[in-house]
């Protein structure tokens, strides 16, 4: 996840935001890992499950929102944007960094991490189709895992599992268990999470597994690097000045406990259930807001609701 070396440095000033963004909910993920990371920066988060999942989408449409919900977020004042989601970052990031006067941070699989740690030297991989046949998925393979043996499983179903906020039930667990089992049998011992939609479902993998598989949440490192990212720039919120900088941006500041702020939420699709997903696993009673960001091109579009 490398620093954007042609983002001008002090483009935007301390108060302004971060921008995330996810083909839909499973972001939410990485913007847990941020808030307990940066806890004095502001954030702007947009779910476009609209159009989730990207999986099944092409590269062309991946793009094309990428673009069209990173400008939004420069339109927003955002000093940085994490693309929150391991399909975008595979397809589209290297075209963002292009078009984008800002840095931006990817995530990708966790395969060098799960190469280090696996002791069989056999690992699985849960991705969308997308993020496995791309070619930054092979580059990862074959710089970290000359070694080690990894099990590639499109996670057909659960993107969309999670977006309805079926998180553990019979259903899902049975969807898990199908694509667990035949990577225990073959002798796994460690599971990477390759979109950032899966860390919702790690306490139904984990009852599935029974203690056999170690899982790889690359979230926390993403969290690392933005931090780095943002000293590196000059555009990182000291604590010192939080409150100053938040009054001036006209957000809300951290509290006297210096408790993470809250984000702002914007969904291009249905709201309830991101709602739901942000107060039940993040604690987060804050609205969510429907928003439209049009793109080139166009797909069938749901009608969405509150």
């Amino acid at each position: 996840m490398p620093l954007d070396e042609s983002a001008p440095s002090m483009a935007r000033g301390h108060a302004a935001p971060i921008g995330i963004f996810d083909s839909g909910l499973g972001g939410l993920s990485v913007l847990r890992a941020i808030r307990a990371q940066l806890p004095h920066e502001s954030l702007l988060y947009v779910a476009d499950s609209l159009h989730a999942p990207y999986g099944l989408r092409d590269n062309e449409f991946i793009s094309e929102r990428t673009l069209a919900i990173g400008e939004w977020l420069v339109s927003q004042g955002a000093k940085a944007l994490v693309v929150a989601c391991n399909t975008a970052t595979a397809e589209s990031i290297a075209l963002a960094r292009g078009r984008l006067a800002i840095p931006i941070i990817g995530v990708e699989p966790g395969i060098k991490p799960a190469a280090n740690q696996s002791k069989s030297r056999v690992a699985g991989v849960l991705a969308t189709q997308v993020t496995l046949r791309s070619e930054r998925f092979r580059s990862l393979i074959e710089r970290y895992a000359a070694d080690c043996r990894f099990l590639c499983q499109p996670g057909h179903g659960l993107v969309e599992a999670v977006e309805r906020c079926e998180i553990d039930t019979a259903e899902v667990r049975a969807l898990l268990a199908s694509y667990l089992e035949p990577m225990l049998a073959a002798g796994a011992d460690t599971l990477v999470l390759g979109c950032t939609h899966y860390p919702f479902l790690d306490a139904a993998i984990r009852d599935i597994a029974a203690g056999r598989l170690t899982l790889i949440d690359t979230s926390v490192a993403i969290a690392r690097q933005l931090e780095r990212v943002l000293d590196a720039n000059g555009l990182r919120a000291p604590a010192d000045a939080a409150a100053a900088d938040a009054a001036a941006a006209d957000v809300v500041a951290a509290d006297a406990d210096r408790q993470p702020r809250e984000p702002r939420l914007y969904s291009t699709g249905e709201i309830a259930h991101m709602r739901q997903l942000a107060s039940t696993l993040l604690g987060l009673a804050g609205p969510v807001e429907h928003i439209r960001i049009t793109s080139l091109r166009r797909a069938p579009e749901r009608t969405p609701s509150a």
